[in-house]
């Protein structure tokens, strides 16, 4: 067993395989919820590290959610009608005695049971800054606010490609405040993105980006995003080579989120939210897949950013 990738560099199947050989990965049933072996699991928590040391004197608020937030969040931005296709929502079992039984049976023939359970009030977090939104409510401080969270995120995109996953970890920082506040602390963290990547050996380059909008009028919607260069990515080459992998992100949303939740500054006037994100799980098989599949070989440089 070697410890760089081989065959083809850019086929998504043989580097997940790769992973799974190499204990990194655990496969699943079901595509994009694989496990994470303590290899993977130390990397990713060697970079949480990385950019803890990086971030400290910000002032960041550490907040921490469950991966399910209220339903009521997801209605009142109108993820549903922008992100159909993604959402995740939670359904349980409300039924009788009888009903119980009936929905066992089903089950154990194999059978559709869905229609069985009922909506709860919560539903999958389908971005890890959408729970902090809601506890920002009100005037924040003249400096505005700051707040870092650690989420796993859900969306419904299954799929042979192992970075395109349905369950995974965001690290994101959340700004609140003016915008002379707010973009200026986007624009610095996609060069501080940027420079943190390029420090552990990837091949990074940034780009304008849109999210995927569902629908005709998403067309429109994306196209407005990255007419207003509201989103930005950074890219690296892991599972094709002319279609590389976005690692972080970096969005600007205006007055959306002040809007919605009630969230102003001193002056009386809504605020303007920003957000950046690690995709923790695609920054590690970016490593893995630049540097080997054993951490113990990789670079010098790169072991002394992380394990320092």
């Amino acid at each position: 067993m070697t410890d760089t990738v081989q065959t083809d560099p850019y086929d998504p199947v043989v580097f997940f395989d790769q992973l799974a050989a190499h204990g990194l990965v655990v496969p699943t049933a079901v595509l994009g919820t694989f496990g994470r072996g303590a290899k993977f699991e130390e990397v990713v928590n060697r970079f949480n590290d990385l950019v803890n040391k990086i971030a400290k004197d910000d002032g960041a608020e550490l907040y921490a959610f469950p991966p399910v937030m209220d339903r009521k969040i997801m209605e009142k931005v109108h993820y549903l009608e922008t992100f159909p296709h993604l959402c995740g929502s939670v359904h349980s079992f409300f039924g009788n005695g009888l009903e119980a039984l009936r929905l066992a049976e089903r089950a154990e023939k194999g059978e559709q049971w869905g229609d069985q359970l009922k909506q709860t009030e919560v539903v999958l977090n389908p971005a890890a800054c959408y729970p902090v939104y809601p506890t920002l409510a009100g005037t924040v401080p003249a400096e505005g606010r700051l707040v870092t969270v650690l989420n796993w995120v859900f969306r419904h995109e299954p799929s042979l490609e192992p970075t395109r996953l349905q369950s995974f970890r965001m690290r994101e920082f959340i700004r609140v405040g003016t915008p002379e506040q707010v973009v200026p602390w986007r624009d610095m963290w996609l060069q501080r993105g940027l420079d943190l990547l390029t420090s552990l050996g990837l091949p990074v380059a940034s780009d304008v980006a849109t999210d995927p909008f569902f629908g005709r009028g998403g067309v429109m919607r994306a196209a407005s995003q990255k007419d207003q260069k509201l989103k930005f990515e950074v890219l690296v080459p892991v599972i094709s080579a002319d279609h590389h992998t976005a690692v972080c992100s970096f969005n600007y949303h205006q007055d959306h989120f002040g809007s919605t939740f009630g969230i102003y500054t001193p002056d009386g006037e809504v605020a303007h939210t920003a957000c950046m994100g690690f995709g923790m799980e695609r920054i590690a098989m970016a490593l893995f897949k630049h540097h080997g599949f054993n951490p113990d070989l990789w670079p010098a440089a790169v072991r002394q950013q992380l394990w320092s």
